[in-house]
């Protein structure tokens, strides 16, 4: 039996936490592993101490996903559940993959930040650092052969700082031998309303994608 990764110390708070949380990821054999050393994390001490959930994502049951989708972090309706995408975003992004032949339940749903930001407020770039660790080894052991990145946070953190969501959607980018496809948050799609851009360039990437699993 594989003894259980201790959940990260953080003693001293300081952006070694970054590194704290990426060792004791890795350490993780398998995803509920993970999933328990990453639900007591409090590397982000202010994000800790308001969330009511590490919201760490939901995973096919039937094995390796065909596809995931990581979007920026939880909402306030994801804090309540433990669970991402479940609110009016969700219900969208789940319309969505419906029109665009895709199915939920055959992804993996994942933020690049766990816990929810107060007033949902956009992460901070050292929050997005310590809690990179827990991605980086969700998408190591589960092994999507797609990525939809959806919103520019996420889009920054596969493509880099730089990024301009204009400038990468609509075509697959390789990185660390998967494809990644960066497009519009479903939050962006609701705000811009029904005959807005983004919802109207999220259906059509998403429908890209399902070209490509087809």
């Amino acid at each position: 039996m594989v003894a259980a990764p201790r959940p990260p110390r953080f003693d001293a708070m300081t952006d070694d936490a970054a590194l704290e949380v990426a060792r004791v990821a890795a350490a993780a054999p398998d995803w509920p592993m993970l999933a328990a050393v990453n639900r007591p994390c409090v590397a982000c001490p202010e994000l800790a101490a308001t969330r009511q959930h590490v919201v760490v994502g939901d995973v096919p049951a039937g094995g390796r996903p065909r596809f995931a989708l990581v979007g920026e972090a939880p909402g306030a309706t994801e804090d309540d559940t433990g669970r991402p995408f479940v609110g009016r975003s969700g219900a969208l992004l789940d319309q969505l993959l419906g029109e665009a032949g895709l199915s939920r339940a055959e992804a993996a749903v994942l933020n690049i930040v766990k816990c929810r930001p107060p007033g949902n407020r956009t992460p901070r770039t050292p929050e997005v650092a310590r809690c990179s660790g827990w991605l980086r080894r969700q998408l190591e052991l589960l092994d999507p052969p797609v990525v939809v990145a959806l919103g520019l946070s996420s889009a920054k953190w596969f493509l880099g700082p730089r990024t301009v969501l204009a400038q990468v959607r609509a075509r697959p980018h390789a990185v660390g031998g998967r494809a990644v496809w960066a497009t519009y948050h479903p939050s962006a799609a609701i705000r811009f309303g029904p005959n807005g851009a983004p919802r109207a360039g999220l259906l059509a990437d998403l429908r890209a994608v399902a070209g490509t699993l087809a």
